[in-house]
């Protein structure tokens, strides 16, 4: 009832974090500097610094899966805390694992003792968890939810798989409870229907009756080269048929310049990441009589067969479909029974192979990852040199997927 800038006093801590696509460039400076060089940005809400500052690391859907264990391999780590690029937080994290000291790093950098020192408690759980011989206590558990840490962090830091992770940390109730962005502080009863999800609460600001029927519709993510203002369109028109249709919508979604990010155009915002935790976490709670996955592009279609997996019921085209268009063998075998032509092409685990298929078809060909839209993380190669250099700099892709040379 009373705008959003009525007093600032917040129980919410909001880490915006920009989407760089410079890779994508083969002449563009990666540094950062006053020039306007981000395509998209994400909003991470936490209940404190640390889980907001993973949870925007997770969003950006760089193939990161939070700070530790690290999303980069450093040639020259002391040249990346320095240098203010794109991958400067992951090098700062990485220092912070002991090479540098929090007072050192802001010496060299500029960057505020604050925020060092609370990477650098992020830095300590991951030591603590890299250092286990057993299963996480529920203590210690909590302690890195409470820091941000994602199930399949904490897996790989303790060489356990993510869902032995989620059923551990279910069994020992350690769970994210649904706040509300109270945009009045507290001083009104505000009606908003903005939520996050926390480990650092006790209580439900909200819960959803069970009789509903409800829906659940996975946003588009952060805008990048190749994903734009389309899947916004779509996942909105989505949410406004299901509603007409007569279902409680709610909407998942990070990115804060979008219309689907609107809390008013469905029943519920859910202002987080799209990632399988998280969204498994949201249904737990909803329990929908179904997900759209369909609406958002690349980041929920990846998300269908491991939705479809732990027995989520999606709208729409069925997850083995989906999954038939996305992954190059089936979709060509597909096109082979159909007797409808295809480039010539093939997947490659190892640069060798790669190297000589295309010499064998001849330059230029196109190389990408397996699993991807438009343009993310695709490129067109001229010679050996470029696509040894694509294969050695593409950190962004999903390592899961191998690349595709047609």
């Amino acid at each position: 009832m009373t705008s959003a800038d009525f007093e600032p006093s917040l129980d919410y801590v909001a880490v915006k974090m920009p989407r760089w696509d410079l890779q994508k460039f083969r002449f563009v400076s990666d540094k950062v500097t006053s020039e306007m060089k981000s395509v998209g940005e994400v909003m991470a809400l936490g209940r404190n610094f640390e889980e907001a500052l993973q949870k925007a690391v997770r969003m950006l859907n760089i193939g990161s899966i939070g700070l530790y264990p690290g999303t980069f391999d450093f040639e020259d780590l002391d040249t990346e805390v320095k240098r203010p690029t794109p991958r400067r937080i992951f090098a700062v994290a990485e220092a912070l694992k002991g090479a540098w000291t929090p007072e050192q790093i802001n010496i060299a950098t500029g960057i505020d003792m604050w925020f060092l020192n609370r990477i650098a408690h992020c830095a300590a759980v991951s030591k603590e968890l890299s250092e286990l011989n057993e299963q996480p206590t529920k203590e210690l558990l909590t302690k890195a939810k409470k820091a941000g840490f994602s199930d399949s962090s904490i897996g790989k830091l303790t060489e356990t798989e993510t869902e032995e992770i989620r059923s551990l940390r279910i069994k020992h109730g350690v769970t994210p409870v649904i706040k509300q962005v109270d945009t009045l502080a507290g001083e009104f009863p505000a009606q908003t229907n903005y939520l996050y999800l926390t480990y650092l609460g006790s209580e439900y600001d909200i819960t959803f009756d069970p009789s509903d029927k409800r829906a659940l519709v996975l946003g588009g993510g952060p805008y990048s080269i190749g994903s734009s203002v389309e899947f916004d369109w779509c996942c909105v028109q989505a949410a406004h048929e299901l509603q007409n249709q007569g279902y409680k919508v709610s909407m998942v979604n990070s990115n804060p310049e979008t219309v689907s990010t609107d809390y008013d155009e469905c029943d519920a915002l859910f202002f987080d990441e799209l990632s399988e935790e998280r969204v498994r976490d949201i249904i737990d709670l909803l329990s929908p009589d179904g997900v759209v996955v369909s609406m958002g592009g690349q980041i929920p279609n990846s998300l269908s067969p491991r939705l479809a997996k732990a027995g989520v019921p999606i709208m729409g085209t069925a997850p083995e479909n989906i999954d038939r268009a996305e992954d190059r063998n089936k979709f060509s075998s597909l096109l082979d029974e159909l007797e409808i032509d295809q480039p010539e092409w093939k997947e490659f685990s190892e640069l060798s192979a790669a190297l000589t298929f295309a010499e064998e078809v001849g330059y230029p060909v196109i190389v990408r990852p397996s699993y991807v839209l438009s343009g993310a993380s695709m490129a067109v190669v001229h010679s050996d040199e470029d696509l040894s250099a694509y294969v050695t700099q593409s950190a962004f892709i999903n390592k899961e997927a191998p690349i595709v040379v047609s």
